[in-house]
């Protein structure tokens, strides 16, 4: 790499020169980081980023035999001159030299300062919220200020114990999941910590925290269940649903009459619902649907960010039929009461159909699970049934494994009661052979 100084090309090897005020104001940035490191003074350098900022820096290694490079930041320039970086640079070598480790006793200062909450909010802002997705931010963010911080919040971070993550994890039992999900981001928290230099990076009390077993929530609608569902659903975008009345309220005289009390729900929720099932994606990824990603001509949805990344989703004719009922009236496909904006949830219009088609315990993300699931009994075979999921990781699909099999049950279950009706008295067996046809034993 070259680098600019002072109008002249600046060879790496070149890169060692007397850091004065008029060296200083003539590097030039450049379109990486670089550092001009002084002639005279071992390990005192100059730090030119490529914004413009210049910092004056340290490096040396203490007097220790297994001791690591240390890095020290001595300051911006502009409210420190290079003569004072020099000083201050001769100040730490001649503490090095009897045996000091001043960046070390920096950094143990700043950890014994350092609560848990105050790294908390660093983790957050300088980590999640800049390299994480909004979905990831709101989990972390909710389970660092409802569990984590008012637990350990106030203890400074080297003082959280492995017994102390332990007891945290035991007091949240009885709801296990999050149990987990707190320890991870707490795990992730100090290993964050670690890598940006904040604590050591051994220091993990959330290592060998055993987690709870926790029971997987995949409900499937059967036939039935997804007739009631659809019968639900033109009710709710037609006559709508009767909702409850309290003729004891002060202004009841003024309510609807009987037979006159129902809510129609919005086109687009309903719509929304249906896409779900159709479609087997993920809530939030029909909810941020922007025409501009559907592809009508070949049934493609066209998903830049997703909870695996950009992906296409194949659609088939009923689900692209539903879209085009809607009408288009801003960016989004599923729009809100303005319709600039997109839908923010599901929750209340899912709510009322699922209770009218008797689906008290089926959840919004349960429509991609049996979606998933009448793939897998067609006998498409889990890699296809992952593929239409958008899985990135094959082991996301093996959920589906057991309903693979049910061809197969059909065929045992046929068997089977052929096999009953001839022990049960019945006149004859058919026996399968390979060619599919059906023999009757006349023996």
């Amino acid at each position: 790499m070259v680098t600019k100084f002072n109008g002249y090309n600046l060879q790496k090897s070149e890169r060692h020169i007397r850091i004065t005020k008029s060296t200083v104001d003539a590097a030039v940035p450049g379109a990486t980081r670089y550092v001009l490191w002084d002639t005279s003074i071992s390990g005192f350098g100059l730090q030119v980023a490529p914004s413009g900022l210049k910092t004056f820096v340290l490096r040396y290694r203490s007097r220790h035999k297994f001791a690591l490079k240390r890095f020290i930041l001595l300051g911006r320039f502009g409210p420190v001159t290079a003569e004072q970086a020099r000083r201050r640079a001769t100040e730490i070598l001649g503490q090095v030299a009897t045996g000091k480790d001043p960046a070390f006793e920096r950094q143990q200062a700043n950890q014994a300062a350092l609560t848990f909450g105050d790294a908390c909010d660093r983790f957050l802002r300088q980590h999640v919220t800049a390299k994480r997705k909004p979905g990831t931010h709101g989990l972390y963010n909710h389970i660092i200020e409802k569990k984590l911080k008012p637990q350990l919040g106030i203890r400074n971070i080297l003082k959280v114990s492995r017994q102390d993550v332990a007891q945290l994890h035991y007091s949240m039992k009885a709801t296990p999941v999050i149990a987990n999900r707190a320890i991870a981001v707490l795990a992730t928290m100090y290993s964050w910590c670690g890598r940006v230099g904040l604590i050591d990076e051994t220091v993990n009390p959330a290592k060998g925290i055993e987690k709870f077993r926790e029971t997987s929530k995949e409900r499937y609608l059967s036939r039935l269940e997804m007739g009631r569902l659809g019968r639900a659903l033109v009710e709710a975008e037609t006559i709508g649903f009767e909702y409850a009345f309290d003729p004891t309220k002060p202004n009841s005289k003024h309510g609807a009459k009987p037979g006159e009390r129902r809510v129609v729900q919005a086109p687009q929720a309903v719509a929304a619902i249906r896409l779900l099932i159709l479609t087997g994606c993920r809530v939030g990824e029909i909810l941020n649907l922007r025409w501009a990603e559907v592809d009508f001509d070949r049934g493609m949805l066209h998903l830049p960010d997703s909870k695996s990344g950009k992906k296409t989703v194949l659609i088939g004719r009923p689900a692209l039929e539903v879209i085009q009922t809607l009408s288009r009236d801003g960016e989004f496909v599923i729009s809100g009461t303005d319709p600039e904006r997109r839908r923010v949830d599901l929750k209340r219009p899912w709510e009322a159909i699922k209770r009218r088609a008797g689906l008290h315990d089926v959840r919004l993300h349960d429509l991609r699970h049996t979606f998933a699931s009448v793939g897998a009994g067609a006998g498409l075979g889990l890699h296809i049934v992952g593929k239409l999921l958008g899985h990135s990781q094959s082991r996301t699909t093996a959920r589906y494994a057991h309903l693979a099999d049910d061809p197969l049950k059909r065929a045992a279950e046929m068997v089977s009661n052929q096999i009953a009706d001839v022990l049960n008295g019945g006149k004859g067996m058919a026996i399968l052979i390979p060619n599919g046809e059906n023999v009757d034993d006349k023996a």
